[in-house]
């Protein structure tokens, strides 16, 4: 088997190549090429660690014929085309709590040296000055620090704050009120926060959402004499109105780690505006930080190369080194199911529906419901997996929907697998045999157990005697051996299903002899 290659194109601690090394990996480092220089090169890569001066655009990705992944060694991913790289079923992945620390660590410095001037304090100082009365600082204990953004960062830099005596009030849709009272802050609306906080810091990405979040209205809604800092995405403030609020004296302080444009032009309206400060990007500037997002965005693409892990990613969900082995029969399991209904629905599918039951019931049920996407995409594309099939699905207006039961049934474990289709609910069900091997065991209310491999053929048809005789005889006459047979029916002389597995595919003519056949209702070559 040949081994992965990888390309490192940015500068990055020599650790990331030397892990990717000890795995088993190829690695190349070939840093500052062009956009164009890296087009010529990317098609020989299966995975491609960056930082952040590589853009991995929509002309990257449709030269990147082999890239299966991204890795970003930090946290911010805006030089990453990401929905493009979903349909390219590329997997996208960053490392989030490398710089973390250091990053909240640099908010909270920013905010000291706010609070006690100490930049201009030290600019005098060495110009031979002595201005001790000039410089009237304000303590943090006690005041009300405002955080917009409450995730990884932000409850860092809500731990240090409230270690240092302030009050803590924070924005964020995805903070949920159990985990406010666990962190110790007072969960709030924007303008709630706006109007109570002496301090704002903000640590949420750049959206279309949150752009400007900080915008000349909403910074007219802040307390008079507020200081802002910013170490999270440059455009999450409007600098202009920020401008006009410092000279008007209505916000007290500003401190910037990131601008809107990078690097800022010298004549930046802000340069040289009194109790602003700033610092070139500095969040994760640290030789701690460097050194663990290169470790990390190193071992995540390897996991995900070698394993089939997937950790901290963007755009498909996170499926752990650990996690992989003990999922990836339901996910094989997950995607025969949904390459079933996928080739037997064949009206517009509206709805599909994933539910899963016994052991499956405890397991993650994101990586579940991709695999059986990816298997009923592949009615659409040839070159769907679980990175783009999500997408193409939302394309297609699929509502997806995931059931979990406590109940036991029939089975240790089971997977049902049901779509909407015009002409009514079509559902299919598979177990684990020795919780390794996939099984079909119930396909449209019908109990049969079967082997969905290699080429197949599905029959619907009238359960009466001589029918699988018939059958048996009509492809032996062509030539055509049959590996397996099952067969399953509603009730005796009832409508029956018979699912074969034949050692090649099976002909158009000889569908069409077998649905000529008394008693036939329906005839479909399958193929897993």
């Amino acid at each position: 088997m040949t081994a992965p290659k990888v390309l490192i194109s940015d500068k990055m601690d020599p650790k990331a190549a030397a892990i990717f090394k000890e795995r088993g990996i190829d690695v190349d480092v070939i840093t500052g090429k062009t956009k164009d220089e890296l087009i010529a090169m990317i098609g020989a890569y299966d995975g491609l660690a960056i930082r952040s001066a590589t853009k991995v655009t929509a002309d990257v990705l449709a030269a990147a014929t082999n890239l299966k992944v991204v890795g970003r060694a930090g946290i911010g991913v805006d030089n990453v085309d990401i929905p493009e790289a979903s349909k390219k079923g590329v997997v996208v992945m960053n490392t989030p709590f490398g710089n973390s620390i250091t990053t909240a660590e640099h908010a909270i410095a920013m905010m000291f040296a706010l609070a006690r001037q100490i930049p201009e304090a030290n600019a005098l100082t060495q110009a031979g000055k002595w201005p001790k009365n000039d410089f009237m600082g304000v303590e943090l204990t006690s005041k009300t620090l405002g955080l917009i953004g409450c995730g990884n960062i932000g409850s860092i830099v809500a731990e240090r704050a409230l270690g240092l005596r302030m009050k803590v009030v924070a924005f964020d849709p995805f903070l949920t009120p159990e985990r406010a009272i666990e962190l110790g802050v007072e969960k709030a609306d924007l303008d709630t926060l706006l109007a109570k906080a002496d301090f704002i810091t903000l640590h949420t990405p750049l959206t279309d959402q949150t752009r400007n979040i900080l915008s000349k209205e909403n910074l007219a809604k802040t307390k008079q004499g507020v200081r802002i800092i910013n170490c999270a995405r440059g455009g999450l403030i409007d600098e202009a109105a920020l401008k006009d609020a410092l000279d008007s004296g209505h916000v007290a302080g500003a401190a910037l780690d990131v601008f809107q444009t990078e690097p800022p032009a010298a004549d930046h309206p802000l340069f040289g505006t009194p109790n602003f400060i700033c610092t070139p990007h500095l969040g994760a500037s640290t030789d701690e930080a460097q050194v663990n997002v290169a470790i990390q965005v190193a071992e995540q693409l390897s996991d995900y190369l070698l394993t089939g892990g997937i950790t901290n990613a963007l755009n498909v969900p996170s499926l752990s080194a650990e996690e992989a082995p003990k999922l990836r029969p339901y996910m094989s399991l997950a995607e025969k199911l949904g390459s079933l209904v996928g080739q037997l629905a064949h009206d517009n599918l509206t709805t599909i529906s994933v539910e899963v039951e016994g052991a499956a019931a405890e397991l993650n049920l994101k990586p579940i419901t991709a695999a059986v996407l990816t298997g009923l995409m592949r009615r659409y594309s040839d070159s769907v997996n679980m990175v783009n099939a999500p997408h193409l699905a939302r394309e297609r207006g699929l509502d997806v929907r995931e059931v979990r039961h406590d109940r036991e049934g029939d089975y240790h474990t089971l997977v049902r697998v049901t779509v909407a289709t015009e002409a009514g609910d079509r559902s299919v069900a598979g177990t684990l045999f020795g919780n390794n091997e996939p099984r079909l065991v119930e396909m449209f209310g019908i109990k049969v157990e079967a082997d969905l491999d290699g080429d197949m053929l599905y029959i619907v048809n009238e359960d009466a005697p001589g029918f699988i005789g018939r059958i048996g005889s009509t492809l032996g006459d062509a030539g055509l051996n049959i590996g397996t047979f099952h067969l399953g029916r509603r009730a005796a002389g009832g409508e029956a299903v018979l699912l074969l597995s034949l050692d090649s595919a099976m002909p158009e003519p000889l569908l069409w002899q077998v649905c000529q056949l008394p008693g036939v209702k329906m005839v479909k070559g399958l193929k897993f």
